[in-house]
């Protein structure tokens, strides 16, 4: 390695620039340096915060209804954030009380947006509600049926199938905390899936992730949401059938 030559140094340091993951990092001997393993330390102590964070689901749903958008709260069949982790398949099912809280607003709607925690509270508190910001006005122009939006606590993405069924929606956006890297512990993720119910999987739905600050901007968020949900219902389908054709807008703002 002759990373000390000058022409070297340049195109390690434009590598560096151009992603976060850890790579060419710098070296005393055969060690890495302490400020890199000190950001090592900071990055995963972020990422195991973000796991183990609780969404103020209260502030959350207080900005939605700020803004004229009816909420509902309902909480998955993990009881608690250590029960959560310990067991995926209960945060993919609603409790017993979400479910008739559900079917009391059930109706014929075009789409549901549920917002989940997931594994990264922060980007939900981060992130949602900026991303419906930009989003729901494109859906409201086409004059969609929109359902009331519903906050989960202690959600996983299948969860949006089964609220989806029960609200009789045709097609579910779900947004999600996606699982934190050490370079991005608030990461959104938003999940759609046709035909809501529960025993879909994961080949069956369409994904836009990394929606952040240093990802996707809430603009181009927002657009590919739209249109792949347009495709979706004119299709009537989601998943490994369905791409994602959005044109392309300008790189993410900073």
């Amino acid at each position: 390695m002759t990373e000390n030559l000058p022409e070297t140094a340049d195109k390690l340091a434009a590598l560096r620039a151009a992603t976060p993951a850890r790579i060419f990092l710098p070296r005393t001997g055969v060690a890495l340096t302490t400020q890199t393993n000190l950001q090592f330390q900071l990055d995963h102590a972020e990422a195991r915060d973000a796991v183990l964070e609780r969404l103020d689901v209260e502030t959350l749903i207080e900005a939605l209804r700020a803004r004229g958008v009816e909420t509902l709260r309902v909480h998955s069949a993990a009881e608690d954030r250590r029960t959560y982790l310990l067991r995926p398949d209960l945060g993919r099912a609603l409790d017993e009380a979400s479910r008739l809280r559900l079917a009391r607003s059930a109706g014929d709607y075009d789409i549901v947006f549920v917002i989940a925690d997931g594994l990264s509270a922060r980007a939900v508190s981060s992130h949602a509600i900026v991303l419906l910001d930009e989003a729901l006005p494109a859906f409201r122009r086409a004059s969609w049926k929109i359902a009331p939006i519903v906050a989960v606590e202690q959600g996983r993405v299948a969860i949006g199938d089964e609220i989806g069924e029960i609200l009789g929606a045709k097609l579910v956006a779900l947004l999600i905390g996606e699982r934190p890297g050490l370079s991005s512990p608030d990461s959104l993720g938003v999940y759609l899936t046709f035909a809501p119910r529960v025993g879909r999987t994961d080949a069956e739905r369409n994904c836009l992730s990394n929606i952040r600050l240093q990802g996707m901007s809430y603009s181009q968020g927002a657009q590919s949401l739209f249109h792949l949900c347009s495709a979706a219902r004119r299709k009537k389908l989601t998943g490994v059938d369905l791409k994602d054709e959005t044109p392309r807008l300008n790189p993410v703002a900073r």
